[in-house]
């Protein structure tokens, strides 16, 4: 079909959507009798309503501006860094992001297109074939936030200049797909998975259920926890550190049984991976704490601004109008009773047998217990303070807090 200013005038096109700003015709009509589709429709009404007077179907191409020679060398030297990158085997990536590249461009002020950048790297050869993907067809399983939180954690080298791996917690709520909390900690063990629980129902609430895979720290899984030769306990027969402290809190937990069934919280994952570990390489970020700044503000771009392909929505708003409308399960975080102090609840748990000098072993440590017969079990509370390398111990008997004391937390080997 030939183009719409060789087939209508001026003076044609401007009657007709003045008939349809008067409501005398309908935009399906008009879009039919013009022969075009609604983005360019909508174009050409707001061009016309912007000055009816000046209004024309002919506009003047303007030629693409070449790129100076000082951009061409910083994204020849961008791309060229982007492939020392995903040819590092020890970095957790293996393939190019244009938009990463683009976006690290455009804070230096140079604006490229992604197109741009892809036909640079061809001629580079910093460039790997698209492989297929399967279509997509994830969805939504819940229909109010709170219900189902996705929980994961996966230690990587998140830089080429740092000395050891450190790991990256994250929980998404499934329904906004909002990221609810992610931060590093220097190893994946049962106080991290602890530390980051509690600081997301202290700021959320209690979800109904958490969604995680049956690593140790969950899940108790004969066959792999046990060395023993005669299996006495079997699959879920004992509770982790983690799964006690889920049960106290009443929230229920859900186990995926492969890295596929727990997608939703592994794609962010893999987005919040790519562009944190490109940007730690680019900038020589070396510390957990400089990495964490990055970490924050890949979430703040994840949370506020990047529209969820599964949603439709940017998750920090679709979050925001669910709690607006009531659409939500997070109930208030209380500490349950007996206990008085949050520090019952996010702890690790050991149980020791009060003996005949009213006193209890503790990874040699003997520490009286008044007021506690003899002979008794009693539940201790470990609660590690890691700035001032210190173990507040709390111990517990008949649903009684009997005593409390703070040791040096060398030497403890507590079960994580």
């Amino acid at each position: 079909m030939d183009q719409l200013h060789r087939r209508f005038s001026d003076e044609q096109v401007k009657v007709l959507l003045q008939s349809y700003c008067q409501g005398k015709i309908a935009r399906a009509d008009l879009q039919q009798m013009l022969g075009i589709e609604k983005t360019r429709f909508f174009a050409l009404l707001k061009s016309y309503r912007q000055n009816p007077a000046t209004f024309s179907l002919v506009y003047v191409r303007t030629p693409s501006a070449r790129l100076s020679a000082q951009v061409e060398n910083e994204v020849e030297q961008a791309l060229l860094q982007e492939k020392q990158i995903v040819e590092d085997r020890q970095l957790p990536i293996s393939d190019y992001n244009y938009t990463a590249l683009r976006d690290r461009l455009r804070k230096k002020g140079i604006e490229v297109s992604v197109t741009t950048i892809i036909d640079r790297a061809k001629k580079l050869g910093c460039h790997n074939p698209r492989r297929k993907r399967k279509s997509h067809d994830r969805e939504i399983i819940t229909s109010c936030i709170g219900a189902l939180v996705q929980h994961d954690g996966s230690p990587h080298l998140w830089s080429p200049f740092a000395q050891e791996k450190w790991a990256l917690i994250t929980s998404i709520d499934d329904y906004s797909r909002k990221i609810l909390f992610a931060d590093f900690f220097p190893k994946e063990t049962s106080w991290a998975h602890i530390q980051a629980t509690q600081r997301l129902i202290q700021t959320y609430g209690l979800p109904l259920r958490y969604y995680v895979d049956s690593l140790r720290v969950f899940r108790f899984v004969q066959g792999r926890d046990s060395f023993w030769r005669k299996y006495v306990l079997q699959t879920d027969e004992t509770e982790t550190q983690w799964r006690t402290m889920m049960r106290i809190l009443g929230v229920g937990v859900t186990f995926a049984l492969s890295p596929q069934a727990k997608g939703k919280v592994e794609r962010p994952y893999r987005w919040l991976q790519d562009r944190i570990v490109r940007t730690c390489a680019y900038e020589k970020l070396s510390t957990i704490e400089e990495v964490r700044s990055v970490l924050k503000e890949e979430v703040h771009r994840y949370n506020n601004h990047q529209l969820h392909s599964t949603t439709g929505e940017i998750p920090n708003i679709r979050f925001q109008k669910a709690e607006i409308s009531g659409n939500s399960l997070f109930r208030k975080f209380s500490v349950p009773k007996p206990y008085s102090s949050p520090q019952d609840i996010f702890c690790l748990r050991e149980k020791r047998m009060v003996n005949g000098y009213r006193r209890i072993s503790l990874f040699n440590h003997s520490i009286e217990v008044p007021n506690v017969p003899l002979h008794e079990d009693v539940d201790v509370h470990l609660v590690p303070d890691t700035t001032r390398e210190l173990m507040n111990i709390r111990i517990w008997w008949n649903t009684k807090l009997v005593h409390t004391v703070c040791l040096p937390s060398q030497g403890f080997r507590v079960h994580f």
